[in-house]
């Protein structure tokens, strides 16, 4: 840390908040949400990881990805974990790192589909709550602010132009995709429209999150901003006037 972040932190550590970062596909979340860890001392639960390592189990088993009873069997013998690593978590699938073939366009797509059916969720929503039960964690997802964590102290939404996301998210694939930019865009709206119209938990920012579009922001800033959330929420704990 330098001068100038030592600075900017107000006399009190992160210690038990919750801070939960919502948005679409392709907004960033992941990346901000790593940053925040390291930079507060917090520990980085990726929910969105979760549903595609469950999505990947799905996939190897055969499974229908649009029958609910057979997912529901298939989490009923399901471990998933999330170990802190080196600028990074590993995602353990019944006890495999997974982490690296978790990126895959395919698995992406299927982690949208088994995420709409409410007993799945429901399944995912209590192991997440059960990892940042004691605080101290930075999730993200689409619906932590809403229903993972509706009590957590610091809510943030990211949000970007679908345009903006695909192409983010295609700079992601590597140096020889297999998709095309126009293909990532399209598969991302359509993630997009079940996301934002699913019956269960739609993405939506909650009533008190910070809103930021990042559509016109380079990284450092949207890094910058998000920290600011964090820095004013520890100094008003901090203020000798807060009741």
């Amino acid at each position: 840390m330098n001068a100038v972040d030592s600075a900017r932190l107000p006399p009190r550590s992160a210690g038990n908040i919750i801070v939960a970062i919502d948005g679409p596909a392709g907004a960033g979340k992941s990346t901000i949400a790593r940053h925040l860890a390291r930079r507060f001392g917090l520990l980085n639960l990726e929910t969105g990881a979760m549903y595609r390592a469950f999505a990947l189990k799905a996939l190897r088993a055969g499974v229908s990805l649009d029958t609910v009873s057979a997912l529901e069997q298939l989490a009923a013998h399901t471990r998933i974990g999330l170990e802190p690593a080196d600028g990074d978590n590993r995602v353990l699938l019944d006890g495999e790192d997974v982490t690296a073939l978790l990126r895959d366009p395919v698995v992406t797509d299927a982690a949208s589909r088994v995420s709409i059916f409410p007993t799945i969720r429901a399944w995912m929503v209590r192991l997440q709550q059960q990892m940042g039960a004691s605080g101290g964690v930075v999730m993200e997802g689409r619906d932590i602010g809403t229903v993972v964590f509706p009590h957590a102290e610091v809510k943030i939404f990211l949000d970007a132009a679908p345009e903006v996301r695909g192409m983010r998210r295609y700079d992601q694939l590597g140096p020889q995709p297999a998709l095309q930019p126009e293909e990532v865009i399209r598969d991302l709206r359509a993630r997009d429209e079940r996301d934002r119209n699913r019956a269960d938990s739609p993405l939506r920012p909650a009533e008190d999150a910070i809103i930021l579009d990042t559509t016109h922001m380079s990284l450092e800033e949207v890094v910058r901003a998000a920290e600011d959330v964090i820095v004013a929420h520890l100094a008003s704990l901090a203020s000798p006037t807060r009741h």
